[in-house]
């Protein structure tokens, strides 16, 4: 229990803390009582949140409690963007997302105990303890804690503010929602210790602040960095370049290839913020990045130890065997109908019936710009079929052609793929 402040700082995970001495001796007298809160905002979680998942998982196997929140009633607000007012969910739709998240984030965290761990995790909505609680008891026993003029300090309300369009109140209460959170776990749990994104600090200390007023008690917050893409753009559905930890709104070969092509510059740091692997071994990553980078060994790690943690074992298997079967020697035909839909998704293409000849396919899946080059390619043997070199330019797409029924994988010589679908 008393390295995983030093772990966390070494993995890169560590922003902001409110008092970093004071939460070493706590952590040290422990264990303590941790958490997160995510907000439905999404039918799922994304890239972004899970920093804070894999924060929390660190902490309960460290011999620390944690609790993950799933926001329902802040998901009904939403915490202000520094541009605009978010659309305001239904309540019919906030529940539904709940209900996702909430089966979504099981499978990071231990909440019986089957793994060993010292203590079992702990779920909880904040809309239990919201709801019941009326306007003026809210603003009785909850605003009248806070400063108007601290409360506008805040980034993302300052730079509203300043805005034409403004900020409603609705928006700007939020912060007092999210204190609420922490001053209940604190009071039910003895929570002393919240995660969060660096962009949460604000609400954080509000949350820290309302608990000393309040309670008298001294409690902590800890950030962790934004996670940003190469163009230094943060990784969010509100940016528009989320991935999904869903498998139904980012397919595991999907999530798999995504870190399979994580620059060099950015693999080292998201081996350390995401995965178990230890520092031996990923400074022997990082040499080969360095040395061998054709070889994208880090990268290899990367995506297989990522999608085994969000997706399983078995579906990293498959993905692995999807992508060797496209980019390498695998045998295509031996993919099951999942995997090979997922792969081929991800491929230029087109609708291409039955009974079309293999040139038409060519160039209706942009593999080729004319019949003539299509023919050209074949005659120089570089065309394939599901992985079988076609020599004969009058070969016409059969039923058996077609895998599973749905796709036959049309190449180009040897990186040109397409998909030719049958709808």
């Amino acid at each position: 229990m008393t390295d995983i402040l030093d772990e966390l700082q070494w993995r890169g995970a560590v922003a902001q803390t409110t008092d970093e001495a004071a939460l070493r001796q706590a952590l040290a007298d422990g264990p303590i009582t941790v958490y997160c809160g995510f907000d439905p905002t999404a039918p799922s979680l994304h890239f972004g949140n899970f920093v804070q998942l894999v924060a929390l998982r660190r902490f309960q196997r460290a011999g620390h409690k944690v609790i993950c929140l799933v926001g329902g009633s802040t998901g009904l607000i939403g915490d202000p963007k520094p541009t605009s007012e978010r659309q305001l969910r239904t309540k019919e739709h906030t529940a539904h997302n709940v209900s996702r998240i909430k089966e979504l984030v099981r499978p990071f965290l231990d909440f019986d105990g089957s793994s060993g761990v010292a203590h079992p995790a702990i779920l909880v909505d904040n809309l239990d303890w919201t709801a019941p609680m009326t306007a003026l008891d809210f603003l009785r026993d909850i605003g009248k804690h806070f400063r108007v003029n601290q409360m506008i300090r805040k980034d993302a309300i300052s730079a509203r503010l300043e805005s034409q369009e403004g900020i409603s109140y609705t928006e700007f209460s939020y912060q007092l929602l999210q204190a609420l959170d922490y001053l209940e776990l604190y009071r039910q749990y003895d929570c002393t210790l919240q995660l969060g994104g660096s962009d949460q600090w604000g609400n954080l200390t509000a949350g820290v602040d309302l608990i000393h007023r309040a309670e008298g008690g001294s409690v902590h917050a800890l950030t962790s960095p934004l996670l940003t893409d190469s163009h230094g753009v943060k990784y969010g559905k509100s940016e528009g370049n989320a991935i999904w930890l869903s498998a139904d709104m980012t397919s595991p070969y999907a999530f798999y290839q995504y870190f399979l092509n994580v620059e060099d510059a950015s693999v080292v740091k998201l081996l350390k913020v995401f995965t178990d692997r230890g520092r031996e071994e990923i400074d022997e990553l990082e040499r080969l990045v360095k040395d061998e980078p054709h070889r994208r060994a880090a990268q290899r790690a990367l995506a297989s130890d990522m999608t085994t943690l969000v997706h399983g074992e078995a579906a990293t298997i498959s993905v692995q065997a999807a992508s060797e079967a496209l980019f390498g020697k695998g045998d295509l035909t031996a993919l099951d109908a999942g995997t090979l839909l997922d792969a081929t998704a991800e491929l230029p293409g087109a609708d291409v019936p039955v009974g079309t000849g293999l040139l038409d396919a060519l160039v209706a899946t942009g593999l080729v710009d004319s019949k003539k080059a299509a023919r050209r390619a074949i005659s120089d043997g570089a065309v394939s079929v599901n992985g079988t070199k076609v020599s004969d330019e009058q070969f016409v797409l059969g039923p058996g052609d077609y895998l599973h029924g749905r796709v036959a994988v049309l190449r180009r010589g040897r990186r040109n793929l397409a998909a030719a679908r049958q709808r």
